[in-house]
């Protein structure tokens, strides 16, 4: 297996100072994020106020409804010292599928749209999105993303929703990395950075969902192999299939 080295409290140090660092450059002195109280917003609410000051990190937190963990996410925002804010993203969600049941194709309605609860799923991340984009651009700040690389890798993230942001600290990390830096942090509380991950909507653990550890997507990538080939193909087939969501659209230039 390859070589792989990875130092904490080096990976900390650094995105503090790059985070610092892009800010200054686009000459915004503030961010806001979600947070869900999971281990990824947790550590990006963090580094965030570490390198730019606790004053100038705004927490959006935006249950769908009763979110049974809210304390978790208001946890943080203690801990760290960030401004937040609670937007409960219910009546919105509703509306929004009110509005399609309730549509027109037209003169001729013919091809209703079916209920999909897929679909539905990500309705939450797609108006936690524009609520976070409206709150930032209400502020003048710039919108922090929080997923890793692990979640990238596979997939496991909603295009036009946590997969938009102006910056995101966390994305060359993997999901066990993101638990390394967060336990450099004395700020923050172990339990939290530790969580087991879910995504806040289906009820359901990630690596059940998913049908994979966070560790085997960690080897797969700094290691080169998990250690099971039938593993490391299902990894890279769905590293291949959502690179879509990891990349700009293409532009189908019509003189090329």
């Amino acid at each position: 297996m390859a070589e792989y080295q990875f130092n904490p409290v080096e990976a900390r140090d650094r995105l503090v100072e790059k985070i610092r660092e892009f800010m200054h450059g686009v000459g915004v002195s503030r961010v806001a994020l979600g947070v869900s109280g999971g281990k990824d917003s947790t550590v990006a609410s963090a580094l965030c106020a570490r390198a730019l000051g606790k004053e100038n990190v705004y927490g959006v937190l935006m249950p769908d409804g009763v979110q049974k963990d809210i304390a978790d996410s208001m946890s943080v925002c203690r801990a760290t010292g960030i401004n937040y804010r609670i937007v409960n993203i219910n009546e919105m969600h509703n509306a929004l599928l009110k509005a399609v049941e309730a549509g027109s194709n037209g003169e001729i309605d013919d091809y209703p749209v079916p209920f999909s609860e897929e679909s539905n799923v990500n309705v939450g991340p797609r108006l936690r999105m524009t609520t976070l984009r409206y709150v930032a651009q209400a502020l003048g700040a710039f919108v922090c993303g929080t997923g890793n690389l692990s979640e990238a890798t596979v997939g496991y993230c909603t295009k036009d929703g946590d997969t938009s942001c102006d910056f995101n600290p966390l994305g060359a990390l993997t999901s066990v990395e993101v638990v390394q830096v967060g336990l450099t942090m004395p700020e923050l509380p172990r339990e939290l950075v530790q969580k087991t991950p879910d995504d806040g909507l289906s009820g359901v653990p990630d690596e059940v969902k998913l049908g994979l550890t966070y560790r085997q997507i960690h080897d797969f990538l700094r290691l080169g192999t998990c250690g099971d080939a039938a593993v490391d193909e299902k990894i890279a087939k769905r590293e291949k299939a959502n690179m879509h969501k990891r990349r700009m659209p293409p532009i189908l230039n019509w003189a090329e």
